[in-house]
Order: C-alpha cells, then structure tokens, then sequence
C-alpha cells in the first residue's frame, strides 16, 4: 500500500506547478500515462493507478479498468481523491463522498457520509475526518473500521493496508487494525502534526521536524531517526 498520495506501490507522480503531471516506474496498465494532462491541483496513486483532480472539480484516471476504479468520467465538483489498491474515493467541494472500483468489502459504501473534510483509501477500507474530528470508515473491519469510530479531535487519518492511524488536535497518533509488525504502536508519540500509514509501518512528523516510525523495517523503511523535514 502506498504510504502518500503521490506514490503507488511501484510507481510515482509529480504535480507541477503549472498543473501538468509527471509519472515514473511500473506502467504495465497505463498508470504512467498522464503525459496529456492539464489543469490539476491533486495528484493520488493507488496499486496500477493514477488519479488527477483538475481546477474545474473532474478527475482524470489512468491505468488499470478491471475493477471499476478508474470510472470517476462523472465526477464533478471533487476537490481531493484517495486511491486505494482496489477503489478510488473522491471528495466533494459540499463535504460529501464519492467512490467507485471493488465494493467486496463495503469499502465504497461511502454515500451517507456528509461534513467531511478529508479522505484516505487503503487496501479494502475507506476513512475520513469531519469538520468536528470525528472519523468514518467502511470496508474491511481487521482495518480498525469499527474502533475509529469512537476517536474524537482529529485532525488527520491516514488508511494503510490493515491498520488505520490518525493525529488528533494534541498531537497525539492514534492506531487501530493489524498490529502483527508493530504498526500500531504509537500511543507515546506526541506532537504529531501528520501522519502516514503505509503496508505494515507508520510514520509521524512532529513539529520541529522530526520523524517517528513504528512496525515493519524490512528494508530499512523506519529507519528516519536522522530525519528532519520541513512541514508544508
């Protein structure tokens, strides 16, 4: 699972500053193929796929049409999107929902949700914030979609392959779903600003620039003590 919108699980997309979009890695079902587009704002990549959301509020989509996730030609007034591995989340300008692509765990089950004001799709799941710090979820319930419910002042969620981790308005990381690498041991982590949850591990920016990370290292993927980031 990708751990930021920008990045696939093989493949990675740039947002220029004048709207044109760059793609580079595995393209075996066209995922890469954003040469020819314009006027985006929001990039997101999800497994073999890419997707564009343009100044006007319609979103582009590019690379593997098997499960559906790439039908997104009738959205309209879409102000963010989320790719998950099988499925695309897209948020509207009025707070509402919209998904598409494989459903076989309810993860798409998004209609009713209202007053949101950010979204993330993992493997089979789909979180979102609203405007009070309470959080959504639908799909897969190994995911922690039945425990986030109960979360209160967040301010962000990031949705992983099994686990989802949240930062509330404390600076506080909250975890819920598999935690079979570690990946949800986060209750110590304070001054959290963001987080992202990839595969098996999660990574939090705190305020003065450091970077926590917890579960898997396979690869050296938590090794961020050296970090210092800039938060945008």
């Amino acid at each position: 699972m990708h751990t930021a919108p920008n990045t696939g699980r093989s493949h990675t997309v740039g947002l220029r500053t004048d709207g044109t979009v760059v793609a580079v890695g595995w393209d075996k079902d066209g995922q890469c193929a954003v040469a020819g587009w314009a006027d985006v704002v929001f990039v997101a990549a999800g497994w073999r796929r890419t997707l564009g959301v343009r100044a006007s509020g319609t979103v582009l989509a590019a690379g593997r049409a098997r499960e559906g996730a790439c039908q997104v030609d009738g959205w309209e007034e879409i102000v963010a999107a989320a790719a998950g591995d099988w499925h695309s989340v897209g948020l509207r300008a009025d707070g509402t929902v919209a998904a598409v692509g494989n459903n076989r765990r309810g993860q798409c089950e998004v209609s009713g949700w209202r007053g949101i004001t950010s979204v993330s799709a993992g493997y089979l799941h789909t979180v979102a914030v609203t405007g009070t710090g309470r959080v959504l979820a639908a799909g897969d319930r190994s995911a922690g979609v039945a425990e986030v419910l109960d979360w209160r002042d967040v301010a962000a969620v990031s949705a992983g392959s099994h686990h989802t981790a949240g930062v509330d308005s404390r600076g506080r990381v909250l975890a819920a779903g598999d935690n079979s690498r570690g990946q949800c041991d986060t209750a110590s982590w304070r001054d959290v600003v963001a987080v992202a949850a990839g595969s098996t591990h999660t990574l939090g920016l705190r305020a003065d620039g450091t970077v926590l990370a917890a579960g898997n290292n396979d690869g050296g993927r938590c090794d961020v003590a050296g970090w210092h980031v800039r938060a945008r």
